[in-house]
């Protein structure tokens, strides 16, 4: 059995966009990032995934500082995703459309790497927003009867 530990979830981008599809990407990283993110130290918050040079890059990610290192990383650079050409390709070609962006769901731990759950998201407008916070009530009071 596979241990998966989630470090942490964009709850915001499950609430403001739609998604269609998820893909698992791995992350390029220097070694005192990646002891920040197994102790929780990052936040997805208004990052996203644009493709720069055939590469899809993170950008906005904030992974904070190691306290015990000597040397650190800069907390918002750029993070090189890791994907076959072709899911880069797909996912690139599918995000170009209007009304459509890459945005990273959640980050975890699988097998001893660090990895993104990737999706292509549909912004929703103000009354789907609505609509949305509706269903999860009526779900909501639907479990405690």
């Amino acid at each position: 059995m596979i241990e998966i530990k989630t470090v942490c979830r964009n709850k915001k981008a499950l609430f403001e966009y739609e998604i269609l599809e998820t893909v698992e990407a791995g992350l390029i990283l220097q070694g005192t990032e990646v002891k920040s993110i197994r102790q929780g130290l990052v936040s997805l918050d208004g990052s996203y995934a644009i493709l720069e040079n055939n590469k899809l890059m993170l950008v906005n990610c904030t992974v904070q500082a190691y306290k015990n290192a000597t040397t650190n990383h800069d907390p918002q650079r750029d993070r090189i995703l890791l994907l076959k050409k072709s899911e880069i390709k797909k996912f690139a070609e599918k995000s170009k459309h209007k009304g459509f962006t890459l945005v990273p769901i959640s980050m975890f731990i699988k097998k001893g790497m660090v990895k993104v759950d990737l999706a292509i998201c549909k912004g929703r407008q103000l009354h789907d927003k609505r609509e949305f916070i509706k269903s999860k009530e009526i779900s909501r009071e639907m479990k405690e009867q």
